[in-house]
Protein backbone atom coordinates (compact mmCIF):
# COMPACT_ATOMS: atom_id res chain seq x y z
CA UNK A 1 0.00 0.00 0.00
CA UNK A 2 1.33 2.87 -0.97
CA UNK A 3 2.05 6.01 1.52
CA UNK A 4 0.09 9.15 1.82
CA UNK A 5 1.57 12.04 -0.15
CA UNK A 6 2.63 14.76 2.65
CA UNK A 7 2.31 18.33 1.68
CA UNK A 8 2.96 21.44 3.86
CA UNK A 9 0.91 24.65 3.44
CA UNK A 10 3.04 27.48 4.01
CA UNK A 11 3.35 31.38 3.34
CA UNK A 12 3.54 34.53 4.56
CA UNK A 13 0.96 35.23 7.92
CA UNK A 14 -2.54 35.74 7.03
CA UNK A 15 -2.50 35.05 3.21
CA UNK A 16 -5.32 32.04 3.86
CA UNK A 17 -3.09 28.87 4.54
CA UNK A 18 -6.13 27.73 7.24
CA UNK A 19 -8.68 28.87 5.21
CA UNK A 20 -7.84 26.83 2.47
CA UNK A 21 -7.26 23.92 4.11
CA UNK A 22 -10.95 24.43 5.65
CA UNK A 23 -11.76 24.43 1.84
CA UNK A 24 -9.78 21.31 0.89
CA UNK A 25 -11.15 18.96 3.76
CA UNK A 26 -14.38 20.45 4.15
CA UNK A 27 -14.30 21.29 7.77
CA UNK A 28 -15.39 24.58 9.08
CA UNK A 29 -14.02 23.96 12.32
CA UNK A 30 -10.41 22.96 10.93
CA UNK A 31 -7.86 26.03 12.50
CA UNK A 32 -8.78 29.13 13.38
CA UNK A 33 -9.79 31.86 10.45
CA UNK A 34 -9.12 35.18 11.48
CA UNK A 35 -8.02 38.40 9.62
CA UNK A 36 -5.52 39.03 12.41
CA UNK A 37 -2.04 38.02 11.52
CA UNK A 38 -0.46 35.37 12.93
CA UNK A 39 -3.12 33.52 14.29
CA UNK A 40 -1.89 29.93 13.54
CA UNK A 41 1.14 29.30 15.98
CA UNK A 42 1.62 25.57 15.79
CA UNK A 43 1.60 22.94 12.52
CA UNK A 44 -1.93 21.25 12.55
CA UNK A 45 -2.39 18.25 10.26
CA UNK A 46 -5.53 16.69 8.49
CA UNK A 47 -5.71 13.55 6.26
CA UNK A 48 -8.11 12.58 3.10
CA UNK A 49 -8.32 9.64 2.77
CA UNK A 50 -10.59 7.41 0.05
CA UNK A 51 -12.25 3.58 1.02
CA UNK A 52 -10.66 4.16 4.10
CA UNK A 53 -7.06 4.26 2.46
CA UNK A 54 -5.06 7.65 3.44
CA UNK A 55 -4.14 9.41 0.13
CA UNK A 56 -2.97 12.81 0.95
CA UNK A 57 -2.40 14.42 4.43
CA UNK A 58 -1.62 18.37 4.87
CA UNK A 59 0.04 20.43 7.27
CA UNK A 60 -0.85 23.83 8.21
CA UNK A 61 1.96 26.22 9.16
CA UNK A 62 2.37 28.67 10.84
CA UNK A 63 3.31 32.52 9.22
CA UNK A 64 6.36 33.44 7.92
CA UNK A 65 6.99 36.87 9.80
CA UNK A 66 10.29 38.09 9.29
CA UNK A 67 11.80 35.88 6.10
CA UNK A 68 14.35 39.23 5.37
CA UNK A 69 16.26 38.88 7.89
CA UNK A 70 16.10 35.01 8.26
CA UNK A 71 17.51 35.05 4.88
CA UNK A 72 20.50 37.50 5.54
CA UNK A 73 21.23 35.36 8.84
CA UNK A 74 21.40 32.35 6.49
CA UNK A 75 23.62 33.78 4.36
CA UNK A 76 26.16 34.63 6.95
CA UNK A 77 26.38 31.20 8.27
CA UNK A 78 28.73 29.35 5.84
CA UNK A 79 32.33 29.44 7.30
CA UNK A 80 35.24 30.93 5.12
CA UNK A 81 35.69 28.20 2.19
CA UNK A 82 32.74 26.49 2.78
CA UNK A 83 29.92 26.89 0.69
CA UNK A 84 26.89 24.59 1.98
CA UNK A 85 23.62 23.90 -0.08
CA UNK A 86 20.32 24.78 0.59
CA UNK A 87 19.46 21.71 2.68
CA UNK A 88 22.51 21.59 4.99
CA UNK A 89 22.35 25.30 5.57
CA UNK A 90 18.91 25.20 6.99
CA UNK A 91 20.31 21.75 9.42
CA UNK A 92 22.94 24.44 11.25
CA UNK A 93 20.52 27.11 11.68
CA UNK A 94 17.68 24.82 12.85
CA UNK A 95 20.58 22.94 15.30
CA UNK A 96 20.95 26.64 16.51
CA UNK A 97 19.89 28.93 19.45
CA UNK A 98 18.54 31.53 17.27
CA UNK A 99 15.88 28.55 15.53
CA UNK A 100 14.45 28.15 19.28
CA UNK A 101 14.10 32.08 19.80
CA UNK A 102 14.15 34.63 17.37
CA UNK A 103 13.06 32.92 14.21
CA UNK A 104 10.88 30.31 16.59
CA UNK A 105 7.99 30.34 14.06
CA UNK A 106 10.07 30.37 10.82
CA UNK A 107 11.81 27.03 12.21
CA UNK A 108 8.63 25.27 12.34
CA UNK A 109 7.21 26.40 8.96
CA UNK A 110 10.87 24.71 7.88
CA UNK A 111 10.92 21.76 10.05
CA UNK A 112 7.83 21.30 8.72
CA UNK A 113 8.54 21.49 4.78
CA UNK A 114 11.36 19.27 5.22
CA UNK A 115 9.68 16.16 6.27
CA UNK A 116 6.76 16.81 3.73
CA UNK A 117 6.99 15.89 -0.08
CA UNK A 118 6.30 19.43 -1.37
CA UNK A 119 4.73 22.75 -0.09
CA UNK A 120 1.85 24.58 -1.29
CA UNK A 121 2.91 28.33 -1.00
CA UNK A 122 -0.09 29.96 -0.08
CA UNK A 123 -0.43 33.67 -1.43
CA UNK A 124 -3.00 36.53 -1.00
CA UNK A 125 -3.39 37.77 -5.09
CA UNK A 126 -4.77 40.96 -3.70
CA UNK A 127 -1.12 41.81 -1.83
CA UNK A 128 1.22 43.84 -4.32
CA UNK A 129 4.65 41.52 -4.56
CA UNK A 130 6.96 42.61 -2.28
CA UNK A 131 10.75 42.33 -1.52
CA UNK A 132 9.53 40.09 1.60
CA UNK A 133 7.66 37.27 -0.49
CA UNK A 134 10.40 37.14 -3.05
CA UNK A 135 12.60 36.29 0.40
CA UNK A 136 10.40 33.83 1.64
CA UNK A 137 10.66 31.96 -1.81
CA UNK A 138 14.63 31.71 -1.44
CA UNK A 139 14.43 30.69 2.03
CA UNK A 140 11.73 27.89 1.41
CA UNK A 141 13.44 26.84 -2.05
CA UNK A 142 16.36 25.59 0.62
CA UNK A 143 14.63 23.11 1.60
CA UNK A 144 14.93 21.06 -1.72
CA UNK A 145 11.12 20.23 -1.89
CA UNK A 146 9.04 21.00 -4.81
CA UNK A 147 6.57 24.10 -4.11
CA UNK A 148 3.45 25.20 -5.79
CA UNK A 149 2.17 28.15 -5.32
CA UNK A 150 -1.53 28.85 -5.05
CA UNK A 151 -3.04 32.41 -5.64
CA UNK A 152 -5.82 33.19 -2.96
CA UNK A 153 -8.35 35.10 -2.99
CA UNK A 154 -8.59 35.48 -6.69
CA UNK A 155 -12.35 36.80 -6.85
CA UNK A 156 -11.83 39.87 -5.39
CA UNK A 157 -11.83 42.62 -7.58
CA UNK A 158 -8.18 43.81 -6.28
CA UNK A 159 -6.74 40.94 -7.02
CA UNK A 160 -2.85 41.32 -8.86
CA UNK A 161 -2.77 38.10 -10.66
CA UNK A 162 -0.69 39.02 -13.41
CA UNK A 163 1.93 40.75 -11.35
CA UNK A 164 2.21 37.57 -9.12
CA UNK A 165 2.59 35.22 -12.48
CA UNK A 166 5.03 37.64 -13.67
CA UNK A 167 6.92 37.49 -10.27
CA UNK A 168 7.00 34.00 -9.71
CA UNK A 169 7.85 33.20 -13.16
CA UNK A 170 11.29 35.17 -12.99
CA UNK A 171 11.81 33.19 -10.09
CA UNK A 172 11.44 29.96 -12.28
CA UNK A 173 8.10 29.30 -11.03
CA UNK A 174 5.95 28.48 -13.98
CA UNK A 175 3.50 26.16 -12.94
CA UNK A 176 0.63 27.67 -10.40
CA UNK A 177 -2.73 27.41 -9.30
CA UNK A 178 -5.54 29.87 -8.61
CA UNK A 179 -7.62 28.61 -5.70
CA UNK A 180 -9.99 31.04 -4.04
CA UNK A 181 -10.90 29.28 -0.73
CA UNK A 182 -13.76 31.21 0.09
CA UNK A 183 -15.08 30.93 -3.26
CA UNK A 184 -13.32 27.79 -4.66
CA UNK A 185 -13.64 27.34 -8.77
CA UNK A 186 -15.81 24.21 -9.90
CA UNK A 187 -12.44 22.63 -11.23
CA UNK A 188 -10.73 24.42 -8.42
CA UNK A 189 -9.16 20.82 -6.44
CA UNK A 190 -8.92 18.94 -9.77
CA UNK A 191 -6.76 21.75 -11.48
CA UNK A 192 -4.42 21.86 -7.83
CA UNK A 193 -3.95 17.98 -7.45
CA UNK A 194 -3.43 17.68 -11.41
CA UNK A 195 -0.55 20.42 -10.85
CA UNK A 196 0.61 18.32 -8.16
CA UNK A 197 1.40 15.14 -10.18
CA UNK A 198 3.22 16.86 -12.45
CA UNK A 199 5.83 17.56 -9.65
CA UNK A 200 4.89 14.39 -7.94
CA UNK A 201 4.73 11.87 -10.58
CA UNK A 202 4.99 8.91 -8.27
CA UNK A 203 1.99 9.68 -6.80
CA UNK A 204 -0.20 10.26 -9.57
CA UNK A 205 -2.25 7.48 -9.24
CA UNK A 206 -3.73 8.50 -5.61
CA UNK A 207 -3.85 12.18 -6.75
CA UNK A 208 -6.16 10.99 -9.23
CA UNK A 209 -8.12 8.99 -6.55
CA UNK A 210 -8.73 12.07 -4.78
CA UNK A 211 -10.32 13.85 -8.34
CA UNK A 212 -12.54 11.35 -8.93
CA UNK A 213 -14.11 10.84 -5.45
CA UNK A 214 -14.43 14.28 -5.18
CA UNK A 215 -16.02 14.29 -8.28
CA UNK A 216 -18.52 12.11 -7.27
CA UNK A 217 -19.14 13.08 -3.99
CA UNK A 218 -20.37 16.11 -5.45
CA UNK A 219 -22.44 14.38 -7.70
CA UNK A 220 -23.72 13.04 -4.73
CA UNK A 221 -24.72 15.63 -2.70
CA UNK A 222 -26.39 17.22 -5.56
CA UNK A 223 -28.82 14.98 -6.21
CA UNK A 224 -29.10 14.47 -2.11
CA UNK A 225 -29.93 18.19 -2.03
CA UNK A 226 -32.53 17.81 -5.13
CA UNK A 227 -34.49 15.27 -3.01
CA UNK A 228 -34.43 17.14 0.10
CA UNK A 229 -35.86 19.59 -1.65
CA UNK A 230 -38.30 17.91 -3.47
CA UNK A 231 -39.50 16.31 -0.17
CA UNK A 232 -40.68 20.04 0.93
CA UNK A 233 -41.87 21.03 -2.14
CA UNK A 234 -43.96 17.94 -1.86
CA UNK A 235 -44.46 18.11 1.32
CA UNK A 236 -46.36 21.88 0.86
CA UNK A 237 -48.19 21.57 -1.87
CA UNK A 238 -50.15 18.31 0.04
CA UNK A 239 -50.40 20.04 3.12
CA UNK A 240 -53.73 20.46 4.06
CA UNK A 241 -56.50 22.28 6.88
CA UNK A 242 -59.79 22.66 7.56
CA UNK A 243 -61.28 25.05 9.42
CA UNK A 244 -65.09 26.21 10.36
CA UNK A 245 -66.11 29.17 8.23
CA UNK A 246 -65.48 31.89 10.83
CA UNK A 247 -63.10 34.30 10.25
CA UNK A 248 -61.33 33.99 14.12
CA UNK A 249 -60.86 30.55 13.28
CA UNK A 250 -59.48 31.18 9.57
CA UNK A 251 -57.27 33.57 10.98
CA UNK A 252 -55.61 31.37 13.43
CA UNK A 253 -55.88 28.46 11.40
CA UNK A 254 -53.59 30.48 8.58
CA UNK A 255 -51.22 31.66 11.11
CA UNK A 256 -50.70 28.01 12.03
CA UNK A 257 -49.95 27.05 9.05
CA UNK A 258 -47.82 29.66 7.85
CA UNK A 259 -46.09 28.79 10.66
CA UNK A 260 -45.50 24.70 10.09
CA UNK A 261 -44.55 25.73 6.10
CA UNK A 262 -41.94 28.12 7.63
CA UNK A 263 -40.69 25.57 9.81
CA UNK A 264 -40.67 22.95 7.72
CA UNK A 265 -38.38 24.85 5.18
CA UNK A 266 -36.01 25.65 7.89
CA UNK A 267 -35.91 21.97 8.14
CA UNK A 268 -35.06 21.85 4.86
CA UNK A 269 -32.05 24.05 5.34
CA UNK A 270 -30.47 22.48 8.30
CA UNK A 271 -30.40 19.21 6.18
CA UNK A 272 -28.86 21.39 2.97
CA UNK A 273 -26.56 22.35 5.72
CA UNK A 274 -25.52 19.42 7.31
CA UNK A 275 -25.18 17.75 3.09
CA UNK A 276 -22.50 20.33 2.54
CA UNK A 277 -21.13 20.31 6.12
CA UNK A 278 -21.40 23.56 7.17
CA UNK A 279 -22.94 24.25 10.97
CA UNK A 280 -26.48 25.33 11.34
CA UNK A 281 -25.34 28.77 12.67
CA UNK A 282 -23.89 29.47 8.85
CA UNK A 283 -27.63 29.90 7.57
CA UNK A 284 -31.00 30.16 9.33
CA UNK A 285 -34.16 30.55 6.97
CA UNK A 286 -34.93 33.62 8.47
CA UNK A 287 -31.60 35.23 8.10
CA UNK A 288 -30.67 34.55 4.61
CA UNK A 289 -31.04 37.61 2.85
CA UNK A 290 -32.88 37.57 -0.37
CA UNK A 291 -32.85 40.92 -2.21
CA UNK A 292 -33.84 43.71 -0.08
CA UNK A 293 -35.58 41.89 2.58
CA UNK A 294 -35.06 38.72 5.00
CA UNK A 295 -36.06 34.97 3.96
CA UNK A 296 -38.54 34.57 6.93
CA UNK A 297 -40.32 37.83 5.87
CA UNK A 298 -40.03 37.26 2.17
CA UNK A 299 -42.15 33.72 2.12
CA UNK A 300 -45.29 35.68 2.58
CA UNK A 301 -44.60 38.80 1.15
CA UNK A 302 -46.71 39.66 -2.40
CA UNK A 303 -43.90 42.12 -3.13
CA UNK A 304 -41.07 39.23 -3.01
CA UNK A 305 -42.93 37.28 -5.70
CA UNK A 306 -42.79 40.27 -7.79
CA UNK A 307 -39.49 41.63 -7.39
CA UNK A 308 -38.18 37.83 -8.34
CA UNK A 309 -40.65 37.69 -11.68
CA UNK A 310 -42.65 34.84 -9.80
CA UNK A 311 -46.15 34.47 -11.76
CA UNK A 312 -49.40 34.83 -9.54
CA UNK A 313 -51.80 34.05 -12.03
CA UNK A 314 -55.63 35.07 -11.81
CA UNK A 315 -58.66 34.71 -9.24
CA UNK A 316 -57.80 34.70 -5.35
CA UNK A 317 -54.03 34.85 -5.35
CA UNK A 318 -53.53 37.77 -7.68
CA UNK A 319 -56.16 39.58 -5.65
CA UNK A 320 -53.36 39.24 -2.90
CA UNK A 321 -50.71 40.42 -5.10
CA UNK A 322 -52.66 43.65 -5.93
CA UNK A 323 -54.08 44.03 -1.71
CA UNK A 324 -57.42 42.45 -1.99
CA UNK A 325 -56.50 40.81 1.36
CA UNK A 326 -56.47 37.63 0.03
CA UNK A 327 -53.53 35.26 1.71
CA UNK A 328 -51.44 34.14 -0.90
CA UNK A 329 -50.79 31.26 1.22
CA UNK A 330 -54.05 29.46 1.02
CA UNK A 331 -55.05 29.30 -2.08
CA UNK A 332 -57.83 31.39 -1.99
CA UNK A 333 -59.31 31.12 1.30
CA UNK A 334 -59.84 34.84 2.48
CA UNK A 335 -59.19 36.73 6.13
CA UNK A 336 -62.60 37.84 5.72
CA UNK A 337 -66.34 37.36 4.72
CA UNK A 338 -65.90 40.31 2.70
CA UNK A 339 -62.88 39.41 0.73
CA UNK A 340 -64.07 36.10 0.26
CA UNK A 341 -67.16 37.45 -1.79
CA UNK A 342 -65.32 39.60 -3.88
CA UNK A 343 -62.89 37.09 -4.54
CA UNK A 344 -64.93 34.55 -5.50
CA UNK A 345 -66.39 36.94 -8.01
CA UNK A 346 -63.49 37.64 -9.50
CA UNK A 347 -61.84 34.34 -9.14
CA UNK A 348 -64.03 31.93 -8.80
CA UNK A 349 -63.70 29.68 -12.07
CA UNK A 350 -59.55 29.28 -11.43
CA UNK A 351 -60.57 28.51 -7.60
CA UNK A 352 -62.83 25.71 -8.27
CA UNK A 353 -60.04 24.79 -11.26
CA UNK A 354 -57.58 24.80 -8.76
CA UNK A 355 -59.09 22.88 -5.96
CA UNK A 356 -61.95 21.07 -7.27
CA UNK A 357 -65.12 19.69 -5.46
CA UNK A 358 -63.24 19.56 -2.05
CA UNK A 359 -62.77 22.76 -1.95
CA UNK A 360 -66.33 23.83 -3.75
CA UNK A 361 -68.72 21.55 -1.01
CA UNK A 362 -66.94 23.11 1.83
CA UNK A 363 -67.38 26.96 0.72
CA UNK A 364 -70.61 27.53 3.12
CA UNK A 365 -69.51 25.43 5.89
CA UNK A 366 -66.11 23.26 6.28
CA UNK A 367 -63.11 25.74 4.74
CA UNK A 368 -59.69 23.90 3.38
CA UNK A 369 -56.82 25.84 3.60
CA UNK A 370 -53.62 24.92 1.19
CA UNK A 371 -50.10 26.62 -0.14
CA UNK A 372 -50.67 28.50 -3.09
CA UNK A 373 -48.76 27.70 -6.47
CA UNK A 374 -46.85 31.15 -6.16
CA UNK A 375 -45.87 30.03 -2.38
CA UNK A 376 -44.44 26.75 -4.19
CA UNK A 377 -42.52 28.67 -6.94
CA UNK A 378 -41.10 30.56 -4.60
CA UNK A 379 -39.95 27.93 -1.88
CA UNK A 380 -38.33 25.99 -5.07
CA UNK A 381 -36.80 29.17 -6.21
CA UNK A 382 -35.01 29.73 -2.46
CA UNK A 383 -34.16 26.22 -1.67
CA UNK A 384 -32.53 25.72 -5.11
CA UNK A 385 -30.68 29.18 -4.53
CA UNK A 386 -29.26 28.22 -1.35
CA UNK A 387 -27.87 24.47 -2.99
CA UNK A 388 -26.21 26.38 -5.78
CA UNK A 389 -24.69 28.91 -3.58
CA UNK A 390 -23.47 25.94 -1.08
CA UNK A 391 -22.08 24.16 -3.89
CA UNK A 392 -19.69 26.87 -4.80
CA UNK A 393 -19.15 28.02 -1.14
CA UNK A 394 -15.54 27.07 0.51
CA UNK A 395 -15.52 25.98 4.11
CA UNK A 396 -13.16 29.18 4.93
CA UNK A 397 -16.38 31.44 4.50
CA UNK A 398 -16.97 33.43 7.42
CA UNK A 399 -18.98 35.70 5.76
CA UNK A 400 -23.14 35.55 5.64
CA UNK A 401 -24.81 33.40 3.14
CA UNK A 402 -26.01 36.18 0.45
CA UNK A 403 -28.28 34.45 -2.69
CA UNK A 404 -28.88 36.35 -5.71
CA UNK A 405 -31.97 37.05 -7.91
CA UNK A 406 -32.43 33.98 -9.56
CA UNK A 407 -32.19 33.78 -13.48
CA UNK A 408 -34.14 30.50 -14.25
CA UNK A 409 -37.47 31.17 -15.45
CA UNK A 410 -38.96 27.58 -15.32
CA UNK A 411 -40.02 28.02 -11.56
CA UNK A 412 -41.01 32.02 -11.99
CA UNK A 413 -43.48 31.39 -15.09
CA UNK A 414 -43.60 27.44 -16.30
CA UNK A 415 -46.19 24.86 -15.38
CA UNK A 416 -45.37 23.67 -12.16
CA UNK A 417 -43.92 19.90 -12.06
CA UNK A 418 -46.99 17.35 -12.42
CA UNK A 419 -45.79 15.59 -9.03
CA UNK A 420 -46.93 18.92 -7.39
CA UNK A 421 -50.42 18.71 -9.13
CA UNK A 422 -50.69 14.84 -7.81
CA UNK A 423 -49.85 15.52 -4.76
CA UNK A 424 -52.56 18.10 -4.09
CA UNK A 425 -55.43 15.10 -4.17
CA UNK A 426 -53.06 13.25 -1.81
CA UNK A 427 -53.06 14.90 1.69
CA UNK A 428 -51.60 11.41 3.39
CA UNK A 429 -48.29 12.65 0.93
CA UNK A 430 -47.42 15.48 3.72
CA UNK A 431 -45.71 15.35 6.65
CA UNK A 432 -47.37 18.12 7.73
CA UNK A 433 -50.43 16.15 7.97
CA UNK A 434 -51.73 13.55 10.37
CA UNK A 435 -52.08 9.76 9.34
CA UNK A 436 -49.01 10.47 7.02
CA UNK A 437 -48.18 7.94 5.12
CA UNK A 438 -44.67 9.01 3.84
CA UNK A 439 -43.54 5.49 2.57
CA UNK A 440 -45.96 5.10 -0.01
CA UNK A 441 -44.89 3.66 -3.47
CA UNK A 442 -46.21 6.20 -5.36
CA UNK A 443 -45.30 9.18 -3.16
CA UNK A 444 -41.27 8.05 -3.41
CA UNK A 445 -42.20 7.62 -7.26
CA UNK A 446 -43.34 11.27 -7.25
CA UNK A 447 -40.14 12.95 -5.14
CA UNK A 448 -37.94 10.90 -7.26
CA UNK A 449 -39.42 12.51 -10.77
CA UNK A 450 -39.29 15.76 -8.94
CA UNK A 451 -36.10 15.57 -8.06
CA UNK A 452 -34.55 15.02 -11.24
CA UNK A 453 -36.63 18.20 -12.52
CA UNK A 454 -35.15 20.06 -9.99
CA UNK A 455 -31.41 18.68 -11.05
Amino acid sequence: MSTPLKLAVVGHTNVGKTSLLRTLTRDVGFGEVSHRPSTTRHVEGARLSVDGQALLELYDTPGLEDAIALLDYLERLDRPGERLDGPARLARFLDGSEARQRFEQEAKVLRQLLASDAGLYVIDAREPVLAKYRDELAVLSMCGRPLLPVLNFVSSSQHREQDWRDALARLGLHALVCFDSVAPPLDGERRLYESLALLQEKSRAQLQRLIDDHHAQRLARRHSGARLIAELLLDCAACRRSVAAQSILEQGAIRELREAIRQREQRCVDALLRLYAFRPQDATAEALPLLDGRWGDDLFNPETLKQLGVKVGGGMAAGAATGVGVDLLVGGITLGAAALIGAVLGGGAQTLRGYGARLKGKLKGQRELSVDDAVLRLLALRQQLLLQTLDLRGHAAVDAIKLAAPQDNTWREGKLPDALHKARAHPEWSSLNPGATLEDGERQEQVQRLAAELL
